[in-house]
């Protein structure tokens, strides 16, 4: 009888190596480099794809009973919310405006990563770097449902929220999130997963979910608190495979440090422009606030990416460009982003307002550099000019940057006073900008920026309008064009939250209405 030969139990690493790493092979058909030429055409450097550190490890059968269970949990707390009214638990009606801009703007992005992990997924060479991407592309698609599932609920009550996925691809703001995530997944897989994993998910990511799901939490929200939980262990990983994929290229070949260097400094650029409407949702749409914009950035951003920057500096890495401007800006990106908005509030499909005197003076705390000296003044002006029937809306079109497509709304470094300008020429054009890292972004690739499909070029070139609509008729109203373009019913989904649908009815439902409560129910 033959010994029996007792097999030594494989750990989790090896065992997962042998289930993702083991099911690759050499192509014989077609050399390997014609078979994966994008991770080449970037100038990156591989030798050894072995030494890609798997920050998963978790294999398709362990992946779908771990997640299973989360599902279980976040739908049973959903439905608990919707059996309840849970809508009737939040602080506040424009507490829901939040929410708004959240699927409008955010949940849009989860189903651009999944889209763009997939692809990523499959274009790496190393097998371990393919599993991490596709495993990271069924998160975002998870991530994109639930969202979509938890704030629907809201949807049955509230307008401004009927048509998130048209307005995202049509509403002028919403192009600024849909810009950075379509330069980054037209980029090639290294600068995508820089611009994403890294940029987006390592560094900036804690400054959008950690202070907005507190935010939840404290205005009664807690169908959106659970999703947010539900991704934070996501999350997580996501965080992991962002660093792992710096310290991989940046271990593998010297060559790789400027060109990982350059796309640190446009993406953490590109991100923290993005991150200007979290800014404003937190200081200015949260009734009860957690924290400032201010305290979160000098948290999550100068301490811990301060941290994270020291310690790349072993590789030759420093801050990004535009790190200083970005701490500098803390003190006042929010404000500005909230006047612009309450500026074209009859553009937007949410609601704005002037904050009470309770909320200004808790900006005025947090911000007592800036706030009473340069933004509490035009706040009160607003609100005197509302309180004597002339609420201000602007009928103009801005300006846009080429790069981010904010409108040019941020000031000078130094100077908070002075509106910051910046400009190139390409091929006889000329290019506007927000500031210095912008500038910079369009210089080094301006052909890719030329192509940038900005809001107000568009509308004054006549393409956001129905095609029967004629704008050389006597009196033609472009802005109510646009606005029937984008399907925003106009009344309802915008304007000021003071006489608005949303607050007569959450008054009528808390029985606080003081006036007319005949209104029965928003669209859904």
């Amino acid at each position: 009888m033959d010994t029996r030969v007792t097999r030594k139990k494989l750990g989790l690493k090896e065992r997962y190596a042998a289930m993702t790493r083991g099911l690759g092979w050499e192509t014989t058909y077609q050399p390997m480099e014609k078979v994966f030429p994008y991770d080449r055409y970037e100038g990156i450097k591989i030798h050894d794809w072995d030494k890609w550190e798997d920050p998963f490890r978790l294999t398709m059968d362990a992946y779908w009973k771990y997640q299973g269970e989360k599902e279980k949990k976040l739908y049973a707390v959903i439905e608990a919310f919707a059996q309840n009214n849970g809508q009737l638990s939040v602080s506040d009606a424009r507490y829901v405006n939040a929410l708004k801009l959240f699927i409008q703007g955010v949940t849009p992005l989860e189903y651009y990563a999944h889209r763009g992990f997939a692809h990523v997924g499959r274009h790496f060479t190393g097998v371990g770097a393919r599993v991490a991407a596709q495993m990271q592309s069924i998160d975002e698609l998870r991530h994109f449902q639930t969202e979509t599932h938890a704030i629907s609920h809201y949807n049955k009550y509230f307008n401004g929220m009927h048509n998130a996925a048209h307005w995202f691809d049509r509403v002028w703001y919403l192009s600024v999130p849909k810009s950075f995530f379509e330069d980054a997944l037209t980029a090639g897989p290294f600068e995508f997963l820089t611009a994403v994993s890294f940029s987006f998910e390592y560094v900036l990511t804690n400054l959008l979910f950690v202070p907005f799901m507190s935010g939840a939490a404290h205005n009664g929200d807690m169908s959106t608190v659970t999703f947010g939980f539900s991704a934070q262990s996501d999350e997580s990983r996501h965080m992991t495979l962002g660093i792992e994929c710096i310290k991989f290229m940046l271990e593998q070949d010297p060559d790789n440090v400027p060109i990982v260097q350059r796309w640190i400094d446009k993406w953490f650029w590109r991100g923290y422009r993005v991150l200007t409407l979290v800014a404003m949702m937190q200081d200015y749409m949260l009734p009860k606030r957690v924290m400032s914009w201010k305290e979160a950035w000098e948290m999550y951003a100068e301490q811990n990416g301060g941290a994270l920057f020291r310690d790349l500096a072993r590789y030759g890495i420093r801050e990004p460009l535009g790190w200083k401007e970005a701490c500098e800006g803390k003190d006042h990106i929010s404000h500005q982003a909230w006047n612009t908005f309450y500026n074209y509030a009859a553009a937007a499909p949410f609601h704005t307002w002037v904050p009470s005197d309770e909320e200004m003076a808790w900006l005025s705390e947090k911000y007592p550099e800036s706030f009473d000296r340069l933004y509490r003044p035009r706040l009160e002006y607003y609100r005197e000019r509302q309180q004597q029937g002339k609420r201000f809306y602007n009928k103009t079109l801005p300006m846009l940057c080429t790069t981010c497509q904010i409108p040019m709304v941020f000031t000078e470094p130094g100077d908070p006073t002075k509106t910051c300008y910046r400009e190139s020429d390409y091929f006889g054009n000329k290019y506007h900008f927000c500031s210095d890292g912008c500038k910079q972004i369009f210089d080094h690739e301006p052909e890719k920026y030329v192509q940038s499909w900005l809001p107000v070029h568009q509308i004054y070139q006549g393409h956001c309008f129905k095609p029967d609509v004629d704008p050389t008729q006597p009196g033609f109203d472009a802005l109510g064009a646009v606005l029937d373009w984008y399907g925003l019913n106009f009344g309802r989904d915008n304007l000021d939250f003071e006489g608005s649908e949303d607050q007569k009815n959450f008054a009528a439902w808390r029985g606080e209405a003081k006036g007319d409560t005949t209104q029965e129910g928003a669209s859904a």
